[in-house]
């Protein structure tokens, strides 16, 4: 996705990078993006320069692991899933972030609405891009792979992306 470092703001602080990656309850989608990105962000140099963090829109699930076959999926497919606990969002979260990704509409109305540093996840998405990340949670192994596959696409455009931001190689 040529132009995904173009959706990108500026961080607010030089050399530094906040994202937030949001859902509804913070046991799917949002962690699975989490655990992805910072892998992929990890493999590019980048993990002491851009911190990522997952969250809610709902406290339901707060302090919990994520959802055992989110988690499943992501250990299937190589990843660390043990060190998430679920939290909720907090809108005090956007003075200090530079980017909030969040999965659906729902959740970008749940956060304040789309503006310069609130956008879709899917909005990186290179094979779909605006879509949204469809939940997971009431079906079965099938949407989580789903997700997986969106998130694992999604997250190197966005890595590529910082990597342009941030003039690393």
């Amino acid at each position: 996705m040529s132009n995904a470092h173009t959706l990108l703001p500026q961080p607010r602080l030089p050399g530094r990078y906040a994202i937030a990656l949001v859902c509804l309850g913070n046991i799917c989608r949002s962690p699975m993006a989490d655990v992805v990105l910072v892998q992929r962000l990890d493999d590019a140099g980048l993990s002491g320069l851009v911190q990522v963090r997952s969250s809610g829109t709902g406290d339901w699930h707060v302090g919990n692991p994520m959802d055992d076959r989110a988690a499943a999926t992501l250990t299937a497919a190589g990843y660390d899933a043990t060190r998430h606990r679920a939290r909720q969002f907090a809108r005090s979260w956007l003075d200090e972030l530079d980017l909030v990704l969040v999965m659906d509409g729902a959740n970008l109305d749940d956060v304040g609405g789309r503006s310069e540093r609130v956008m879709l996840f899917g909005e990186f998405d290179p094979v779909t891009p605006g879509t949204e990340v469809p939940d997971p949670y009431y079906g079965g192994p099938d949407g989580f792979e789903e997700v997986l596959q969106m998130v694992e696409r999604t997250s190197v455009a966005i890595t590529a992306a910082l990597q342009r931001l941030m003039d690393r190689p």
